[in-house]
């Protein structure tokens, strides 16, 4: 058994907008095993700026890790605790060497079901966030996460205000995403009006680390929220369970490549389960590899919340894969095994 690595970089259609930033390109690593005529390939899916494993030594470990392949799955994924997107590349590459793409061989990979998906507006001025909201309704989505706290809030109230005046909430979900960009006071503000509009959730209000403050919003807010980059760097059982217990959120947001990949994703299930904290997954803008991974894990949960996954379309040079976007719904089109084009990492190969 050996293995081998390369780097990707996944250009957006369209400039992306966050609070940190605006999204122009996505860098990605590709970890290939290979045993005999077989191989397995998994996504290192980190996020510049956000991941815990964005350090200036990343393709070292990820060197390192091919270096040591030999010593398997388990042995390398507690070597690779701080590098959670290298644990989440390996959990897919040893899969992928047993089982191809079709990781959990289930209804969804098989293209029987599908996955209810939320639609995403970018942050950008508001001419550009109502395009895309029209965009996303012409496409079926029934779920809209609209992210929030770049532009002037009573732009982007106004935006929401007029998706409410047109579609009832038995019709469309909304969600907001703060990233992290208010002060408790304006949070729970902003929210008494979320409350009159019935908005879902709003996702991580407050930045992230101050738990004590995410506690008092987890209270005080007028909606429920949904921690995601809290998530972020805890790694042990107990701190996921302190976080959870300090904080008492409604929901968690579970991005595989950002927390230790399907065994890291499922600590977090079973902990907010108990707490009876909702939950759902979101890609970290990965490719259709780590994207094929997340969606078929997800499923695999029989967890009905619509999902964070309809990220496959926003690059143009995605890799090509069985994925199709229709109604608000991700599905699964041709044989998981034999409908991708994996040229463009061919070198690994």
């Amino acid at each position: 058994m050996n293995a081998s690595f390369c780097s990707y970089k996944l250009n957006f259609k369209t400039p992306s907008g966050t609070s940190r930033g605006i999204l122009k390109e996505k860098e990605s690593f590709f970890i290939c095993i290979k045993e005999g005529e077989n191989f397995g390939l998994g996504e290192v899916g980190l996020l510049r700026g956000l991941s815990m494993d964005d350090v200036p030594n990343i393709e070292k470990q990820i060197l390192w890790t091919c270096n040591h392949i030999h010593l398997g799955l388990d042995e390398l994924y507690l070597a690779n605790k701080q590098f959670p997107s290298i644990q989440f590349a390996l959990e897919q590459a040893f899969s992928h060497l047993i089982h191809g793409f079709d990781h959990f061989s289930n209804s969804f990979s098989q293209g029987q079901d599908a996955l209810n998906i939320n639609g995403l507006i970018w942050m950008g001025d508001v001419d550009f966030m109502q395009e895309q909201v029209a965009q996303r309704l012409s496409e079926g989505f029934k779920t809209l996460k609209m992210k929030v706290g770049a532009v002037a809030w009573e732009e982007e109230k106004s935006i929401l205000s007029a998706l409410r005046k047109q579609f009832g909430p038995e019709d469309l979900e909304l969600r907001v995403d703060a990233n992290g960009a208010f002060s408790l006071q304006k949070a729970v503000e902003i929210s008494q009006y979320l409350k009159e509009i019935q908005v879902h959730s709003i996702e991580q209000p407050l930045r992230a680390g101050d738990n004590h403050e995410l506690a008092k919003a987890a209270r005080q807010m007028h909606i429920p929220i949904a921690l995601d980059e809290s998530l972020i760097g805890v790694v042990s059982k107990r701190d996921k369970e302190k976080l959870l217990d300090t904080v008492q959120p409604q929901y968690i947001i579970l991005k595989p490549s950002l927390i230790g990949g399907w065994k890291g994703s499922n600590e977090w299930v079973k902990l907010a389960e108990e707490r009876e904290i909702g939950w759902w997954a979101t890609s970290a803008l990965e490719s259709t590899i780590g994207l094929n991974a997340i969606a078929q894990w997800a499923y695999s949960r029989n967890n009905k919340i619509p999902q964070g996954l309809g990220t496959g379309s926003l690059y143009t040079n995605n890799i090509p894969g069985p994925f199709k976007v229709e109604m608000g719904q991700l599905k699964m089109k041709g044989d998981i095994q034999e409908s991708w084009d994996l040229s463009p990492i061919k070198s690994i190969l």
